[in-house]
């Protein structure tokens, strides 16, 4: 019986290296030490509840939000991996307040800068719900041969050269985007080695499922209720089923939203008027993927890979999703500011 050939993430990239001579080989082997640091992470969670490393770790981030054992696993994993891999000049991270810089005369040389939520979601850790680590890349405008800087973080979305996500749940999936296109590999533990699984994803133009923490409805703005209101409706129309789908773990929502079609929203609220996801290191690259694959993302104003980032830790409203679902987000809150 035919067996498909299962290409390797290893492979998948050395083969999109023949596609450009002129390559140098940084940004593939870059994406490699992700997919190796996504392993070790991913090994760490699936014995979690048998060693010591649930539960906090008795600090707190940049963010004021109190680190998991297994964030601070995580940061440490990835940074060390990307510090040894050669391909990467520093890092900013969710977990340390100022950018990280690898300052050693191969890492000056790097031509890349990576940008890094090592584990979103980890409020869900202690009760086994889906988590994900979020990356970007930006090529420095820095001098090569010097240290990074600030600025080589602080760029526009649209200017990234990938991104992407590991996804630890039911299976662990590692999907990144270049703009060549957005492709999903799922590890294989017989083997140990990230699969191509969904080869050229494309987010649906339409879809059923709409992603928000229903919990601050009375605090968001007037059109953001309006369009609830009418998700909520449709939801009750058999043939239209809208359906409500949150988990409070992002790479998981979004994850499904860019599989399957929907709507992802984390508004502006009374609480949080400037938004509460940040815009670095966990918005942007989930923009970047998701308009390489078809889809829209916005702060409900501007297109959000327009927006140029002020600090590293800014914050910002989001939306994200199917291409004819934000335009009917876009018309209602557009009307519910008329309204106002």
């Amino acid at each position: 019986m035919y067996s498909r050939k299962l290409i390797t993430l290893d492979e998948f990239t050395i083969q999109e290296l023949r596609n450009f001579p002129q390559a140098t080989g940084e940004l593939s082997g870059l994406l490699r030490s992700i997919g190796l640091a996504g392993k070790r992470i991913n090994a760490e969670v699936n014995r979690a509840g048998l060693v010591d490393i649930l539960g906090a770790a008795g600090a707190e981030n940049v963010q004021g939000e109190e680190v998991q054992k297994l964030d601070d696993f995580a940061n440490k994993t990835l940074l060390d991996l990307l510090n040894h891999s050669l391909y990467c000049a520093a890092a900013c991270s969710e977990e340390n307040e100022n950018v990280i810089l690898f300052d050693d005369p191969i890492s000056n040389s790097s031509k890349y800068v990576v940008v890094m939520d090592p584990l979103d979601g980890s409020s869900n850790i202690d009760v086994n719900v889906s988590i994900g680590t979020v990356f970007g890349v930006f090529k420095r405008i820095s001098p090569l041969g010097t240290p990074a800087v600030m600025e080589d973080f602080l760029q526009q979305g649209k200017l990234l050269v990938a991104a992407g996500y590991i996804l630890y749940g039911s299976s662990t999936m590692l999907v990144y985007a270049t703009r060549r296109g957005v492709n999903g590999f799922t590890l294989d533990p017989s083997v140990g080695e990230f699969c191509l699984s969904h080869p050229n994803i494309q987010c649906p133009t339409d879809g059923k499922y709409y992603s928000v923490n229903y919990g601050g409805y009375k605090t968001f703005g007037k059109g953001v209720q309006q369009y609830l209101d009418a998700c909520e409706e449709r939801g009750t129309q058999p043939k239209e089923g809208y359906k409500l789908r949150y988990t409070g773990s992002m790479v998981a929502d979004i994850h499904r939203t860019l599989l399957k079609g929907g709507i992802f929203m984390y508004p502006a609220s009374a609480d949080a008027p400037n938004g509460k996801l940040r815009l670095v290191y966990e918005c942007i690259p989930f923009s970047f993927i998701m308009r390489i694959a078809g889809g829209v993302a916005t702060n409900g104003e501007v297109d959000l890979l327009e927006v140029k980032p002020t600090g590293l830790h800014e914050r910002t409203p989001y939306f994200l999703g199917s291409s004819e679902m934000m335009a009917e987000l876009k018309q209602s809150m557009q009307v519910g500011d008329s309204i106002a």
